[in-house]
């Protein structure tokens, strides 16, 4: 009976256009996203240790992708070597463990809708690193070039205004259950807003997050193109990333009592970040990269900010900030113009190959094989690890 209803719903689903599918899958990535920022702010003003979160989140993601890693990529995965050792080891520094490290500290400092709207800075700050690294090239004499390097612009003011401006509350949401008596209150106290935190300091942890992301994703690509394993290029890097977690607990948690979990809630919150936010994340991600190419999964980035706002507020009564208005606004609108900005320069390359190719092929269609792969496009959030 269940696998006739397994067989009927998987039916319905590929009866579904292509395209529908990609938009429902990248809806769905958002608000996985979006759940794992209020999640994980919620876990962490539960008392969870911030390191024990990250050392568990880490085990169940390398848990539930090494297996799929093992046996789906055993015709592909090159032959293992000392330096794509060595190459697994500094991205697993770089893209978990400063990574995760400094959103955990940011997130604490602050919130989860303005650590939102700082990672809208993310494809930005990779095309800086790209473009200073030369591998994006920059046209100041096209309008695509012109766009990217204005977008660039756009999302370091945004995340500067957040960083040194909090400004005054524009919306302060009642707690929702305030109505049902005082023994709700001190919960709702333990979840709401970052009281008497370091705002400032928070917002610079979120910028070295950030940037530690970009340069992961600037130094994943050159990888990949070695090892097209992309699954067990992120089970390696997560296993070396929880193996220097490990050494890091081993000197600031020494407490044995902080690695027991002692909630349901704090349990829920683990294994939502292990599963949702890097395994089940990672695969629906890898999908629509292939269907529906970087730019189509790029764009999707703002409406995370969004349901985080709505999903805060509601969940904890988190307060709207002008200052983190205002850069959202900037970065948001600086994501857009680097995006519009490669779109463009991919479709001048495409018209460029089909003019090239028309004597050789008696057509101005570009052939199949031109079509811009994933691993040459280090703007791209390929991995789980959204922290």
């Amino acid at each position: 009976m269940a696998d006739a209803g397994a067989g009927s719903a998987r039916r319905m689903w590929c009866s579904v256009p292509e395209r529908v599918q990609l938009h429902l899958a990248m809806l769905a990535l958002q608000f996985g996203y979006a759940g794992f920022h209020v999640v994980s702010r919620a876990a962490l003003n539960m008392g969870i240790s911030k390191i024990v979160f990250i050392v568990y989140r880490n085990v169940i993601a390398f848990l539930l992708l090494a297996p799929f890693a093992y046996f789906l990529e055993k015709k592909e995965r090159p032959a293992i070597t000392l330096n794509f050792l060595v190459q697994f080891f500094l991205l697993a520094l770089v893209g978990i463990t400063a990574n995760q490290g400094f959103y955990l500290l940011g997130l604490d400092n602050t919130s989860p809708t303005f650590a939102s709207a700082i990672q809208n800075s993310v494809p930005a700050i990779t095309f800086l690193m790209a473009a200073l690294l030369r591998i994006e090239k920059v046209r100041l004499d096209r309008k695509d070039g012109i766009a990217k390097v204005l977008g660039t612009v756009f999302c370091v003011a945004g995340a500067s205004v957040i960083t040194l401006y909090k400004g005054p509350t524009i919306y302060s949401p009642q707690p929702p259950l305030h109505a049902a008596g005082p023994a709700w209150r001190p919960s709702l106290a333990a979840l709401g807003d970052a009281a008497g935190k370091n705002w400032t300091l928070g917002c610079v942890y979120l910028i070295g997050h950030c940037l530690s992301w970009s340069g992961w994703l600037v130094l994943q690509a050159p990888v990949l193109k070695k090892y097209p394993a992309r699954l067990s290029v992120t089970s390696y890097t997560c296993f070396f990333g929880l193996l220097q977690f490990l050494v890091i607990s081993a000197f600031i948690e020494r407490n044995s009592s902080a690695w027991l979990v002692h909630t349901g809630a704090e349990v829920f919150s683990i294994f939502y970040a292990g599963v949702v936010a890097s395994g089940i994340a990672f695969a629906v991600q890898i999908w629509c990269i292939d269907r529906g190419g970087p730019v189509f999964v790029a764009v999707y980035q703002p409406v995370q900010t969004l349901v985080v706002a709505i999903m805060a507020s509601i969940a904890l009564g988190e307060q709207f900030y002008l200052g983190g208005i205002i850069g959202a606004v900037l970065i948001i609108a600086g994501l857009y113009l680097v995006l519009w900005g490669k779109n463009e320069e991919r479709k001048l390359a495409m018209e460029k190959a089909a003019i090239q190719s028309a004597p050789e092929h008696g057509n101005s269609r570009p052939p199949a094989h031109l079509k811009a792969p994933s691993l040459t496009q280090p703007l791209l959030p390929p991995s789980t690890e959204n922290v």
